[in-house]
């Protein structure tokens, strides 16, 4: 890989692994609601006029209702969801927890349709992510916090759907018109939510620049890097920023926040991870619902659903 597809790999870990500290900050000042609504109106505003000005938007009118689908599970429905989880998670705890992703998403390839083959290291690689899944929901859900956790895994289960409908449904389409789009319709779909528990007061410093960094950083600016990354070194290598993010999240959840990072978080962490990559892997390369080469006389399968990138 060159230095400029490192630059903007390391770029990428870092800007889908911060949102998790954000909104932890931005929940103690806003709604959740408001919150939502900042990020997904503040990246509508900066991406829609780039998307006007390249005039694709026309190629997107016939697939709508595809494009409506992908936004409630990519964009309205999780951040909604992670944001309200977090105000009874850490911030790490939802990373980890968000970071089986890759593992969802066999589970729904083959759920719907997928012809790619469970191998045994694949069965290994679910068996032990769900095992770390479990080892890290489970006290925090006995604990009393088990519909934050529900909350997390839907979000899990929502990111997970989302690449299916895009290398299904939309794999054809302007990545950047289609993410301005998604954008606008989440944020249509925000306004009335946030104008009934508008703050009363100007929020703190702190919150505001949360909301700015979500906005600005995590959404409008992300999406340009991650097109320049599947661009610089492909969507394989870039799809590996999935197992990197959980990591900053935990270490700024930790050096940030103070939460406090026990060994048995360690240890679902390695399984998670560790799971996510087994199962998405065989033979040395990446492979993801559909992508497993079909024998000669079988027809090709589908094409592999590479992480959306409208997360977290």
């Amino acid at each position: 890989m060159s230095r400029r597809g490192w630059a903007l790999f390391a770029a990428m870990s870092v800007i889908w692994g911060i949102p998790y500290l954000l909104i932890k900050v931005a929940d103690g000042g806003v709604a959740v609601p408001v919150l939502v609504l900042a990020r997904v109106g503040i990246g509508a505003a900066l991406l829609l006029p780039v998307a006007i000005r390249r005039q694709q938007l026309g190629t997107l009118r016939p697939h709508w209702r595809w494009l409506a689908a992908f936004a409630v599970v990519e964009i309205i429905t999780p951040w909604l969801l992670l944001s309200q989880a977090e105000r009874s998670l850490p911030s790490s705890t939802t990373g980890l927890l968000v970071a089986s992703v890759p593992i969802v998403v066999v589970v729904l390839g083959r759920l719907t349709g997928g012809t790619d083959r469970l191998t045994a290291v694949r069965w290994t690689g679910l068996l032990a992510g769900l095992g770390g899944v479990a080892v890290l929901a489970g006290p925090t859900a006995v604990g009393g916090n088990a519909l934050a956790i529900a909350e997390v895994l839907l979000v899990a289960v929502c990111y997970a759907t989302g690449p299916l409908i895009a290398s299904r449904k939309l794999a054809d389409l302007p990545s950047l018109e289609m993410t301005a789009v998604c954008l606008g319709f989440a944020a249509i779909v925000y306004a009335p939510l946030a104008a009934l528990t508008w703050p009363s007061a100007m929020p703190s410093g702190q919150v505001l620049a949360a909301l700015a960094a979500l906005a600005v950083i995590c959404t409008a600016a992300a999406f340009p890097i991650f097109f320049q990354l599947i661009a610089e070194v492909g969507p394989a290598r870039a799809s590996v920023i999935t197992y990197v993010n959980p990591a900053v999240a935990v270490a700024l959840g930790v050096a940030v926040l103070g939460e406090r990072f026990t060994p048995a978080m360690a240890g679902a962490f390695a399984l998670i991870l560790g799971g996510s990559v087994l199962a998405t892997r065989a033979g040395g390369r990446r492979v993801t619902p559909g992508a497993e080469p079909a024998p000669p006389a079988e027809p090709a399968p589908e094409p592999e659903p590479e992480p959306a990138p409208g997360r977290p």
